[in-house]
């Protein structure tokens, strides 16, 4: 059984910036990989970032070159650092793990971006 726990989201001014933290439990992390999503009100869940076990990288344009995806193996821990941050950032984050055609999602935090 996967868990995983997100944490690190809250309310940040625009410009501002926020770094996301997943815990996974088990031991399959280090060959999975990786994602981020975020869900807004009204909107479909989109992907974020997304991390490889071999540690390569890819992010929508949205956020390509503000936010920065990294994962720790031996905390079995992927991180979200969000830079110059805006309101339309403002969403649920959840945390993804793929391994094996298994799919495994965190409870999600929250993040809010205004003034």
């Amino acid at each position: 059984q996967v868990q995983l726990v997100e944490s690190g989201g809250g309310l940040v001014q625009p410009g501002g910036s926020l770094r996301l933290s997943c815990a996974a439990s088990g031991s399959i992390f280090r060959g999975s990989v990786m994602g981020w999503y975020r869900q807004a009100p009204g909107k479909q869940r989109e992907l974020v970032a997304i991390i490889s076990s071999g540690g390569n990288t890819n992010y929508p344009s949205s956020v390509k070159g503000r936010f920065t995806i990294s994962r720790d193996n031996a905390k079995n821990t992927v991180y979200l650092q969000m830079n110059s941050l805006k309101p339309e950032d403002t969403a649920l984050y959840f945390c993804n793990l793929g391994t094996g055609g298994q799919n495994y999602w965190g409870q999600g935090t929250q993040v809010t971006v205004s003034s």
